[in-house]
């Protein structure tokens, strides 16, 4: 049972590192710092639309309008790191 808590708890950590490099790609597309021309860059960050997006329209469907302000991506990291406080407390009980 601890391998499949690790496991587990290693996905998530995967999941994390995903959402960071979108975040920043993110930024760095909207700051003209990279650009969507170059087909490296818009292979990434295509596919990390096509893994984040499932999560996000989930998201994105419960909360609010906010005028362009995306939330969806810190609601998820949150989400995400409140999954493995709550694995990692819990984990002597599953064991």
């Amino acid at each position: 049972m601890l391998s499949l808590i690790q496991i587990l708890l290693m996905i998530l950590g995967v999941v994390k590192f995903v959402m960071i490099v979108h975040i920043a790609m993110s930024w760095l597309i909207n700051f003209q710092v990279l650009n969507l021309r170059q087909p490296l860059v818009y292979q990434i960050w295509e596919g990390l639309n096509r893994l984040l997006e499932p999560m996000y329209s989930r998201i994105r469907r419960i909360l609010p309008d906010m005028n362009g302000l995306d939330l969806a991506p810190l609601i998820a990291f949150l989400g995400i790191y409140a999954l493995e406080i709550i694995i990692r407390n819990n984990a002597h009980i599953l064991v």
